[in-house]
């Protein structure tokens, strides 16, 4: 997979360019700074950008606006957001950005390389895929809302299972439960949640969470395509 990494620190920058290279992929550029990553881009032809939320000169928005510049010249190009720590309103507008696959991870979890690969791969292959601190805050910020209320304990925690990218099979064998258990369980809460089911897991994530951040009603024609 042919990769373009932009991050201000050199350290995890080149952590990241050797992790990614021993594992097999093209990592076509690594930039300190966003100044040339939309140019890189267009070059290049990634497959996926890896993006720090915060970047120089503020370090402040530079990374998270240069990421939905991205997805704007190019909704198909998948992109990885890592980010020091959890910042509700970069991830919500990330994820309320209809796209192409998104990852959105704490730096920390790049530290567990199998999983880090691993989510790199579910990105690229058209999933959604946000770091279980992200889906935590996201989702207790909506917690007193009234259609949240109405998911069991249960419901939640598959929720955000499937918020982290995780499939059917993988949330059964988290929770030890039968991939049919888990089937009814994201039925219910879809019915819960007033939304309308289909196969993309990815999809069904973008628009629970968008409902959930925009407090809306049921989301518009082809928004859980």
């Amino acid at each position: 997979m042919r990769i373009l990494i932009c991050e201000d620190s050199a350290l995890l920058r080149e952590g990241l360019v050797r992790v990614l290279e021993d594992a097999g992929h093209d990592v076509v550029a690594a930039l300190p700074d966003a100044t040339h990553l939309s140019d890189t881009a267009t070059e290049t032809s990634p497959d996926l950008c890896i993006v720090d939320v915060r970047l120089p000169p503020t370090f402040t928005d530079e990374g998270i606006r240069a990421a939905l510049a991205l997805r704007t010249a190019d909704p198909d190009l998948p992109v990885l957001v890592l980010s020091q720590y959890v910042e509700e309103r970069y991830a919500s507008e990330l994820i309320t950005s209809h796209g192409a696959a998104l990852g959105y991870l704490l730096k920390d979890r790049v530290a567990d390389v199998k999983d880090f690969l691993a989510s790199i791969d579910r990105i690229a292959a058209g999933a959604t895929v946000l770091d279980p601190e992200v889906v935590a805050q996201l989702l207790t910020r909506r917690a007193r809302d009234e259609r949240m209320s109405r998911l069991t304990d249960r419901e939640r925690t598959v929720l955000a299972l499937i918020a982290e990218g995780k499939s059917n099979q993988a949330i059964a064998q988290t929770l030890f439960i039968t991939e049919a258990s888990v089937e009814k369980h994201i039925t219910s809460l879809f019915q819960k949640l007033d939304l309308e089911q289909d196969e993309h897991g990815n999809r069904r994530v973008l628009a629970v969470l968008a409902h959930l951040e925009h407090g809306g009603g049921q989301p518009q024609n082809g928004a859980a395509r």
